[in-house]
């Protein structure tokens, strides 16, 4: 286990002005043609800030907003309460902030890999560790697939360019969902080109501990065998959970600092498992997966620039970190193929 002690408000959007005198009439459009009424709608464009156009969701008290940048999920919050931690839209999300890890998760081991008698190479993006880290989509725009009239649902989706690094086009398509049982996120990934592509998923939202501080908080998780890792943070193994790396009944998290990953999940009737981060103010942010998560990473943001423990992420993952040199849990996702998971957040 690593462990260790221990931005801006948005721009304003300056309306666009014209010069000359005026050529309509009462009622018309700037272009002097009548004005047509259109549906409301729960999105806004503007392709000069980090995070792109935002979507808006709602339903009754529940508000979200998923940027297109990464499909993120810039907020989520049910009445005044943060369920995860917002970041403004003009801002780089920090620390991978609500972001889809594809099309692998957590660290890649010097940013290189071997597949079929070839070593294929992508950026290094982790100097300090010498990992490539978080896969190819948290930083690029995905588009508009399809959107419910009434706001309450949107799939964006993106495709992944075939590169040196990563030769094959894999269209990752996410859906976020408001109902009364809270927010839930699918993920389904195919193969739109030739071969077998190697691939994994994870996701990165930050929970909120309201306002309390994160040492205020009590943290759950259901899973049986914590990974152990090197200096670099990459897999040397799994154990047992005990001590303090047992979180199935709960873990005070003063003075308590993770960044790791934890595998064989428990799971309930349904086949989901379960995170819960509780805090003082009463309230409880549960996170649930389906059977496509079979790790949760854990980091609660020590040392992380604008991060600095002010929540607690907690990543569901298909598999963990360096899957794509060590296999474990690793999707071969053939032409056609399709890879799907599903998760979500509620608060209790």
């Amino acid at each position: 286990m690593w462990t260790r002690r221990l931005g801006e408000p948005a721009r304003p959007h300056s309306p666009l002005s014209t010069a000359g005198p005026s050529l309509t009439r009462p009622g018309d459009t700037p272009c002097g043609r009548p004005a047509v009424a259109r549906p409301t709608a729960h999105y806004r464009v503007n392709v000069n800030i980090p995070t792109g156009t935002q979507h808006t969701l709602t339903l009754g008290d529940q508000h979200a907003v998923v940027a297109a940048v990464g499909a993120s999920l810039r907020e989520y919050r049910v009445g005044a309460r943060d369920v995860v931690l917002p970041f403004d839209e003009d801002v780089l999300a920090p620390a991978f902030s609500g972001a889809v890890l594809a099309p692998w998760p957590n660290r890649l081991r010097d940013g290189e890999y071997d597949r079929d008698g070839r070593t294929y190479e992508v950026p290094v993006s982790e100097h300090a560790r010498r990992t490539a880290l978080h896969g190819l989509v948290a930083y690029v725009a995905f588009d508009v697939a399809e959107r419910a009239d009434d706001g309450t649902s949107l799939t964006l989706e993106h495709t992944i360019v075939p590169t040196p690094g990563y030769p094959w086009a894999v269209r990752v398509r996410v859906t976020y969902r408001l109902s009364e049982a809270g927010l839930s996120v699918h993920t389904a990934a195919d193969n739109v080109g030739s071969g077998v592509a190697p691939y994994g998923v994870g996701f990165h939202p930050w929970l909120s501990p309201g306002d309390a501080a994160v040492d205020d908080c009590t943290l759950t998780l259901g899973a049986s065998r914590h990974v152990t890792v090197d200096d670099r943070l990459l897999p040397t193994g799994d154990v047992p959970v005990s001590g303090i790396d047992d979180l199935r009944g709960g873990v005070a998290l003063r003075g308590v600092a993770f960044d790791d990953a934890w595998v064989s999940p428990d799971r309930d009737d349904d086949g989901l498992t379960w995170a819960r981060l509780a805090s003082t103010d009463g309230r409880t942010v549960a996170m649930w997966a389906d059977a496509g998560c079979v790790a949760w990473q854990i980091c609660t943001g020590d040392g992380i620039p604008l991060i600095e423990r002010r929540g607690v992420a907690i990543e569901p993952m298909s598999c963990i970190a360096d899957a794509f040199r060590t296999g474990d849990d690793l999707v071969e996702l053939a032409a056609g193929d399709v890879h799907e998971i599903t998760w979500g957040l509620r608060l209790e």
